[in-house]
């Protein structure tokens, strides 16, 4: 589970150099891992060929006009669950409490429902666990397969593996939640919202997880002791 989530998190952070020049290390660890599906597989296919292959610039160009500049997209979870609610500022206050209760240090202006932040998280519980922490947004992660195939995005791929990975199945009510609270396309609100000041976690000891930055190494360094990657 550990290097599957790892890598699902790389593939969904920015593209970057690091991400381009080892897409087969990313596609290596699922087959190591062995926990996703033939289907699956296949399925994620297109998008390690796309970012092993196409041009940086035209890959960050593609990605931030799709989750950046959507909001029917966005990678942040509570959006989906919450809306503009009071509730969802909340949640995320809880969610952090919840990563720094688990020993882990989120830092930079990454927010902690932000996707590959919460795979990263996910991926260095216990198995058990992680399916148990994918299953509370398998109805986010539904809606967005479900959208993304919609636009013919092969990112939905991803959001696929985590509806099977969770194995849970999708409660219909909460669903249709998502669907409520998806807000009205407007790129000059989401503009605003990414002028939000960074928000920091801290605690003395603690794991680092910056976010979706250095995800490879995460990957390669994924086998070692929790314990053994916190910076002395």
């Amino acid at each position: 589970m550990k290097l599957t989530l790892k890598a699902l998190a790389a593939l969904l952070g920015y593209p970057s150099p690091d991400l381009q020049a080892n897409v087969a290390e990313v596609d290596r660890a699922f087959r190591n891992d062995g926990l996703l599906s033939r289907k699956d597989l296949t399925r994620l296919e297109p998008l390690l060929r796309r970012l092993a292959n196409e041009d940086l610039l035209d890959l960050q160009a593609a990605y931030s006009e799709l989750f950046d500049r959507s909001r029917s997209l966005s990678l942040h979870l509570f959006e989906h669950v919450h809306g503009d609610s009071r509730e969802r500022g909340q949640a995320m206050i809880d969610l952090g409490e919840q990563y720094l209760k688990s020993g882990f240090f989120l830092e930079g202006s990454e927010l902690p429902d932000f996707v590959p932040v919460f795979l990263e998280y996910a991926s260095c519980l216990a198995p058990a666990e992680a399916r148990d922490m994918l299953g509370q947004p398998s109805h986010v992660f539904a809606a967005l397969a479900e959208r993304l195939d919609q636009r013919g995005s092969d990112y939905a791929a991803i959001f696929h593996c985590l509806v099977a990975l969770a194995g849970a199945r999708v409660d219909a009510d909460a669903r249709a939640v998502v669907d409520q609270n998806t807000p009205a396309e407007d790129g000059a609100d989401i503009d605003a919202e990414w002028e939000e000041a960074p928000v920091s976690f801290n605690i003395g000891g603690a794991h680092e997880m910056g976010g979706p930055t250095g995800v490879v190494a995460k990957i390669r360094a994924s086998n070692r002791p929790v314990n053994q990657e916190a910076a002395p």
